[in-house]
């Protein structure tokens, strides 16, 4: 077991809502970083996973690198203790190949090695959403995207919301958070401010003569702001700020030294405007960020790096189609380091068909003109079929998608510098390229248990990687690179109050040369049970996690790592109760949903118009009335357009069997005696149901054949859960 734990206990102050909470079943999941525009969970053909802010407090864990390998096909690794260098590889790609986004805004660091994020500065705390997007994505979000991390700030209903709270626990680690989070129907914000500090501990066995803690410095304040300028248009600005100063071991003077610092300086801004008709969206945003970081040997600066990025990007798609989307943008992108600038450009088009609820398919194209290495082209096609099966709805889903990396500013440059000597001062770097598919199943039970299993398998060509056998520079891996296995993912309810969850990532790697590629868990497990009393004052949370078979190269020689296994558990108790409130009722006029054309297509009818409505609304939904009065008016648009079709199936149904009412007597049928047998109940239990559903009753038969019709609100009126 891993010994290194930092044990925690926290006192939370909180500003209470000003609800008292009803049990209310939300609508179905919106997920965002699959296409960046809202579509259900399950007509997603990519594998995504999705943290709330609930199961990110259950984990317990400061930095979000801790929780994200906690997902199925995550493997994280750090350099040393809290803060050391970090990398989050999802399938067994390299850190900087996936994609960190924090309220939209890139927190990519132009002035790292290979413009990866600096995950181990990212803390847990103001986070409400993460959204893990597995596989090669090079489309909308860029074309060296090998997957997709996106981050939401913890938003609040209508209100104003404060909340302090504090941590302290082993190795002198002490942390302190301060929110604030609140929202009207012209504009909503938050800012969150965060403060980490532990001392750490000598992570290095090599260090027999300082035998110092390796200890770190985290500030980071990150603040958001929405205003609804008219009922179309929004505008949003994001600015976060972060310094980190860490301590550790293994760096170089005139010979190896213990005695470490580095000091890390973010300042990355975005500023969008977007436009939401009934029929198109349309999105301007600009991403600035800009770093710093200093390197220190025994409190001398070795040397410093400092990167900018901005990026322009505009995002539009297009809803009114019978049964498509299509979704376009582009995107201007200029990279600084130093005193080496670069451009690219990048443009995309990705059609988004939905055929029925069944079955969805998804394909892009993607054009890059980059400054340096030339144009590139990269696709990606997805699609989905859902079917119900055994009190389960199953989803079959697969996908391929390519994409390419240009060398970054800084690996080209150092191989041109002073610190490059042969092999690697020969070496003209190139792009790399890359390529993936995967296929799986997933199975989603009417309790809420789920279960998923996925095949997948990865490539790049010509991989870039630094020498570590003669420290010489970059070198290129010419030939492919793969990682391919398989994930399995379930959750289950095993009662009220307790929870199962687990996942399962077996991932065969292998170099050019045959070789296992390094820092590459073979396998990673996690498994997590959790426990709420009847009260919900008590929550007590276990997770498990086990990585196995990988390895590293020292000074050209590969090595065994150790496998090694840890336990997160974590124990909350409400001192207080937290009381919030939801409206009961919600207008059922407040919103004109689409509906069918009644007189055309006989009984048919389709539920697409509907659906698309409902998804651009719940977009800008900020108050929890405005959820009841969407369900109240889904409800009504839905009541509306059964009890005309309804109608419209029956007057069919009578003109073709001209029965009158004896069709709904038990035991009548007019099937021959040569056909199936049949009972004749069909009907009449039919008439039973439908005489007993809510805000529903029958017309007198003063005309054949059964005609539901929908009371009016005045006289009754039924809610949606």
């Amino acid at each position: 077991m891993d010994t290194k734990s930092f044990f925690l206990i926290c006192l939370t102050l909180n500003a209470p809502h000003a609800f008292a909470q009803e049990n209310v079943q939300p609508l179905e999941e919106i997920v965002v970083v699959a296409n960046r525009i809202g579509v259900p969970s399950r007509q997603v053909a990519s594998s995504v996973s999705s943290l709330t802010e609930e199961e990110i407090l259950e984990y317990g864990n400061l930095s979000i690198k801790d929780i994200l390998r906690q997902t199925p096909g995550v493997a994280s690794t750090a350099n040393g203790g809290m803060g050391s260098t970090s990398s989050v590889r999802i399938r067994g790609e390299e850190g900087f190949r996936t994609l960190v986004l924090f309220d939209g805004l890139r927190l990519s660091d132009p002035s790292a090695t290979q413009v990866a994020t600096p995950v181990e500065h990212i803390l847990s705390d103001g986070i409400g959403r993460v959204e893990i997007l597995r596989g090669p994505q090079g489309l909308n979000f860029g074309a060296d995207a090998g997957g997709v991390i996106a981050i939401s700030s913890k938003k609040d209903e209508e209100g104003l919301n404060a909340n302090l709270s504090a941590q302290s626990g082993r190795y002198g680690t002490n942390q302190a958070n301060l929110s604030l989070i609140g929202s009207n129907k012209k504009a909503d914000f938050s800012i969150f401010a965060n403060q980490v500090e532990t001392d750490g501990y000598n992570a290095q066995t090599a260090d027999s003569l300082l035998k110092d803690s390796d200890g770190y410095e985290n500030d980071t304040i990150h603040a958001r702001v929405g205003a609804k300028l008219t009922d179309g248009i929004q505008l949003q600005a994001v600015h976060r700020n972060v310094k980190g100063d860490s301590e550790y071991d293994g760096c170089f003077l005139q010979t190896t030294i213990h005695d470490c610092q580095s000091s890390y300086r973010l300042k990355a801004s975005r500023l969008s405007l977007d436009y939401n008709s009934e029929t198109a969206t349309h999105s301007v945003a600009y991403n600035k960020t800009d770093t710093d970081r200093d390197y220190f040997s025994a409190e001398t600066l070795a040397f410093d790096s400092i990167g900018e990025i901005n990026r322009l990007e505009y995002l539009g798609s297009l809803t009114g189609f019978n049964n498509f989307t299509l979704i376009f943008g582009v995107d201007l992108e200029e990279e600084v380091n130093g005193q080496l600038e670069r451009d690219n450009q990048g443009y995309y088009v990705e059609y988004l068909s939905d055929f029925s609820n069944n079955f969805l398919i998804t394909a892009g194209v993607r054009r890059d003109d980059n400054d340096d290495f030339g144009s590139h082209t990269s696709h990606r096609i997805s699609s989905a079929y859902l079917f119900d099966w055994q009190n389960s709805s199953v989803r079959l889903k697969a996908s391929y998608g390519s994409g390419f990396r240009a060398p970054s500013l800084y690996e080209v440059d150092y191989n041109a510098g002073p610190y490059s000597f042969p092999p690697a001062s020969d070496v003209s770097l190139t792009e790399e390229t890359s390529s993936g598919f995967e296929y799986g199943i997933e199975f989603l039970r009417n309790s809420g248990s789920r279960a998923e299993l996925t095949f997948f398998d990865q490539k790049i060509d010509d991989a870039i990687y630094f020498d570590l056998s003669g420290y010489s520079g970059y070198l290129q891996e010419r030939g492919t690179s793969r990682s391919s296995g398989v994930e399995f993912n379930t959750s289950i309810i095993l009662s009220d109050s307790i929870g199962f969850q687990a996942n399962y990532t077996y991932n065969d790697t292998e170099r050019p040369n045959g070789l296992q590629r390094l820092r590459r868990p073979e396998q990673l497990s996690n498994f997590g049970i959790n426990y709420e009393n009847d009260s919900g004052k008590l929550r007590v949370n276990t997770f498990y996690r086990m990585s196995k078979n990988s390895v590293d190269e020292r000074f050209g020689t590969l090595i065994d790592l150790e496998d090694f296994e840890v336990l997160d558990v974590s124990v909350a108790y409400a001192i207080t109760p937290q009381i919030e409130v939801f409206a009961k009722k919600g207008d059922p006029n407040k919103y004109d949903l689409p509906k069918p054309i009644f007189n055309k297509g006989g009984c048919n009818l389709s539920f697409a118009g509907l659906k698309t409505a409902i998804l651009r609304i719940t977009k800008n939904i900020k108050t929890d009335q405005e959820k009841f009065d969407l369900a109240a008016s889904f409800q009504k648009t839905v009541e509306e357009i059964l009890y005309k079709k309804t109608k419209i199936a029956f007057s069919e149904f009578e003109k073709q069997n001209n029965l009158k009412d004896k069709i709904f007597e038990r035991f009548y049928t007019d099937r021959s005696s040569n056909q199936t047998k049949h009972t004749g109940l069909g009907l009449s239990i039919s008439k039973k149901i439908v005489e007993n559903l809510p805000g529903v009753h029958l017309d007198p038969f003063d005309e054949p054949g059964l005609v539901p019709k929908v009371l009016s609100p005045s006289n009754e009126k039924s809610s949606i859960r």
